[in-house]
Parts: C-alpha cells; sequence; structure tokens
C-alpha cells in the first residue's frame, strides 16, 4: 500500500519532469514558472494587480485610467511614481507596452 503511493508520486513527478523538458513549450513555461509578486506591493505591485484583474486586456489605457483604477484600490502614490513604474512594466522585456498616438503615452498589455 505504502509502495504504490511512493510510485504514483515518483510517476507524477517523473510526468511533470517530461513535460517540462519534452512537452509543449507553453505547457512547460507554465509548470516550470513560480509563483512571484503574489502580495502586491508598492505601486508596480498594483500595476501588476491590474493586470491580474485584466484591467488592460484587449484596451489601451491613458494614464488617467490607470491612476484611478490604482486610486480604487486603495493605491495612492505621485504621477512621478506610477510613470516610473509604467515606464519600467512597458520595458523590452515587461508586461505591458507603451503605444504613443498624437503625443499620448496609451498602455496596454503585452501579447
Amino acid at each position: 500500500m505504502y509502495e504504490e503511493k511512493i510510485i504514483k508520486q515518483i510517476l507524477n513527478r517523473l510526468n511533470r519532469l517530461e513535460l517540462a523538458v519534452f512537452g509543449d513549450k507553453e505547457k512547460s513555461k507554465k509548470m516550470v514558472k513560480r509563483k512571484k509578486d503574489v502580495n502586491f506591493k508598492g505601486i508596480t505591485g498594483g500595476i501588476r494587480f491590474l493586470i491580474s484583474k485584466s484591467f488592460f486586456k484587449g484596451k489601451k489605457r491613458a494614464f488617467d485610467e490607470i491612476k484611478k483604477e490604482l486610486n480604487k484600490y486603495d493605491y495612492y502614490s505621485s504621477r512621478q511614481s506610477i510613470q516610473a513604474s509604467l515606464d519600467q512594466l512597458s520595458s523590452t522585456k515587461g508586461l505591458l507596452v507603451k503605444i504613443k498616438e498624437r503625443g499620448k503615452n496609451y498602455y496596454a498589455e503585452r501579447r
């Protein structure tokens, strides 16, 4: 009985490892990625919280919209610090993309 349980656990681990090494790239990335930034501290954490709530999904958002939404969830900060966090998250490997239209910056979730 005990040996069967151990064998099942080992086979389970083996399947996950094989999937991570040889399987589909999309699934393997999800399996290997660690959970991080779960506590959403600070303004950058607040923006990540909005991303997790699909605030940026399929829409371009202006700075004022983002600031209002952050205030709605009790993330209060200066315009400069919010802008710095948006710039950091919209870098080349960031979670957001910055779109410039008519001299105004909009932010959307990177595909």
